[in-house]
């Protein structure tokens, strides 16, 4: 078959699975993928009434991609439109509901299927649409596009394996992309892989998570934690995945050797694995609290376990030594921005391949370090914990190097100032 049929193929196929979308979503929601009570937005329906005036709909995957588009929503209000935010993800949702501004919303990504596509578009009307980085939904854009809304890629990155995937059928890809009037990449290569497959408008405009503010703290929660904790060495082993929890406690028990009073933080990716890693730390024969039972560290508490939603900002505020998880025992890293931009001295394993560039920067500049096990990741610790000046030296370096990476949004804003000058001027 030729690769330009995948297009109406898709869309008969997508049509057509919509009636079984109920079923679909009911089981995603049975396993904590879905709000139930916010189900009909997946299918397009509304869960707010559209604010009168210009609008602009931002989209991102889950909470990564939702976060990055920040600094551009606080820009976005400053011109005078309303922002819509979409995800997939109820984790996201969550997040931004706390970290989004006045004059912007969220809803959930209606799923791609074109009743449900059209159905949302018809309710809240768009006159910009912004998509964060891989975020190619095929009725989606020819939808928007067949509405003559302005489509911006913003974030944009494709990895190489996506690229050479993507050549195996260019057709497709190339129809999409076509109807995208403008992406802006997050790095030269990128670019160069979106021109390659038929972009019609590419530049690099670097990377919009450079630019997302640190991550917020309750003042009055924090100072408790503070209290509660004392003048003890103390580091965050944040963003966890199974298997390097374990890895963080047998760290624990060597460095306890020389810290007696150590306290060490595991705050997990996914908070629901909280009782698993609260009964492995307890295994251990470690005195540990959890903080989503409401259980506040004691001058004794040698794990806290911090397994609740949208507070890492807190937990980053309370050392200035950090271990980025998924890195280790994982693959691919986590997101070391945040906490690096709060002054904090990165640890992380060696794989770190969906963040290459912020990871080389922050090793190069001196604010980051490789551990390759819980040896190494003991030994690192031990070595910043007793040499106070070079921990603050790292943690200094660490936010140098994110702050000189930044920019980003101010150069998306100017490139797609076109289309918001067009759009207000239609309007009056």
């Amino acid at each position: 078959m030729k690769t330009r049929m995948f297009l109406p193929v898709y869309r008969i196929a997508a049509q057509s699975l919509a009636p079984f979308s109920g079923l679909f979503l009911r089981r995603r929601a049975q396993r904590g993928k879905e709000d139930v009570s916010r189900l009909g937005e997946r299918r397009g329906q509304p869960g707010l009434e559209r604010p009168e005036g210009r609008l602009a709909w931002l989209h991102g995957a889950s909470v990564g991609e939702g976060l990055a588009l920040l600094p551009l929503v606080d820009r976005l209000i400053d011109k005078g439109l309303h922002v819509l935010v979409t995800t997939g993800t109820v984790t996201s949702a969550r997040i931004l509901a706390q970290r989004l501004p006045s004059g912007a919303f969220h809803q959930y990504a209606p799923l791609d299927a074109p009743g449900f596509i059209a159905t949302f578009l018809d309710h809240w009307r768009p006159d910009l649409f912004l998509l964060a980085e891989s975020e190619l939904w095929p009725n989606m854009i020819c939808a928007v596009h067949a509405r003559g809304i302005p489509i911006a890629s913003v974030n944009a990155r494709l990895s190489l394996r996506s690229f050479s995937r993507w050549q195996m059928a260019p057709g497709f890809i190339g129809a999409l992309l076509g109807r995208i009037d403008i992406c802006l990449a997050q790095s030269d290569d990128d670019a160069g892989r979106l021109l390659q497959l038929g972009a019609p408008r590419v530049h690099a405009a670097g990377n919009l998570k450079y630019d997302v503010e640190a991550p917020p703290a309750d003042p009055a929660r924090l100072d408790a934690l503070v209290a509660a904790i004392g003048p003890r060495p103390v580091w965050v082993a944040a963003s966890t995945h199974a298997g390097e929890e374990a890895l963080a406690l047998l760290a624990h028990k060597t460095l306890a050797r020389q810290f007696p009073h150590l306290l060490t933080v595991l705050a997990p990716r996914h908070v629901a694995r909280g009782d698993e890693i609260t009964a492995l730390a307890r295994e251990a024969g470690l005195e540990t609290a959890q903080r989503s039972r409401d259980e506040a560290p004691t001058r004794t508490t040698e794990v806290y376990v911090a397994d609740t939603m949208g507070e890492l900002g807190l937990f980053y505020r309370l050392a200035s030594v950090i271990f980025v998880g998924k890195s280790l025992a994982g693959r691919g890293g986590q997101n070391p921005i945040e906490p690096a931009k709060l002054g904090s001295a990165i640890l992380h394993g060696p794989h770190v391949g969906n963040f290459v560039d912020v990871y080389a920067a922050l090793d190069q500049g001196g604010g980051a370090f490789v551990v390759n096990d819980a040896d190494e990741l003991a030994r690192r610790l031990a070595f910043l914990f007793s040499n106070p000046g070079l921990l603050r030296q790292a943690a200094d370096f660490s936010r140098q190097s994110v702050d000189a990476l930044g920019g980003a949004s101010d150069r998306v804003m100017r490139a797609i100032e076109p289309y918001i000058a067009a759009m207000i001027v239609s309007g009056q």
